[in-house]
């Protein structure tokens, strides 16, 4: 199984505890980005509508915190000539209304970008979006392992922001139109049977009935509202 193969696995885990994390105050000189993009959801019903509404009308993520996570889940989910990458699927505006949605998510992700930024800056002398791809993997390769057996409580504050992000990524992109399209999933889909294999019905010596093979596996009836006598019996 290859690697984008086993992250459509992933799916929202436990969210990380809120640890306390300092580091560098995160600067937003130089940014074009003034807010985290919006994101709509039609068919709601009118609560709903109002509560994303407000959610929407919040802001979160800064522009230096934007642009970290997108760079991030880019990454995480990186686009190649075969697939989309998170950011086709704004992943992170994903991120920022989740958090505004369940505000526990806010230390971790705020805090975790903290951490990003002081570890570049002490290894390599720039916040973690200023640093070379290659340096920001390396980064990441210290915290995007860790063991299964060790409960999430016991794991360093940055491995469990990684795992969070990790998540959020994947269920923002698989959940959109693109990462759907991707994996082909169709929805609810109308099938057609064809009644018991033949072989199945020899192995166990029945058959069946022809009248009701008519009645019930006939696809050409496929759209008649079977009917049934008082006694029960079957009609059409």
């Amino acid at each position: 199984m290859d690697r984008r193969k086993s992250l459509k696995s992933i799916v929202l885990g436990s969210v990380a505890g809120g640890l306390a994390i300092h580091g560098c105050k995160p600067a937003t000189e130089g940014t074009e980005l003034t807010e985290a993009p919006k994101i709509t959801y039609p068919g709601r019903v009118p609560q709903e509508t109002e509560l994303i509404d407000e959610l929407q009308d919040e802001q979160f993520l800064n522009p230096h915190e934007v642009e970290t996570l997108t760079i991030l889940c880019d990454l995480i989910l990186p686009p190649s000539e075969d697939y989309k990458g998170a950011s086709d699927a704004d992943v992170v505006g994903f991120i920022e209304f989740m958090s505004k949605d369940e505000e526990t998510l806010q230390p971790d992700i705020r805090g975790g970008i903290m951490w990003l930024d002081h570890k570049g800056n002490t290894e390599y002398g720039a916040e973690f979006k200023k640093a070379t791809e290659e340096q920001q993997r390396a980064i990441l390769d210290e915290i995007a392992y860790y063991d299964p057996e060790v409960p999430s409580n016991e794991r360093p504050f940055e491995v469990n922001f990684f795992s969070l992000v990790r998540n959020l990524t994947m269920t923002g992109f698989y959940t959109s139109k693109i990462g759907i399209e991707e994996i082909g999933y169709k929805g609810n889909q109308p099938n057609v049977w064809d009644g018991v294999p033949d072989d199945v019905l020899e192995q166990h010596g029945v058959s069946y009935d022809e009248e009701w093979l008519a009645k019930c596996v006939d696809q050409s009836k496929r759209g008649i509202i079977a009917e049934w006598d008082e006694d029960g019996n079957l009609l059409t």
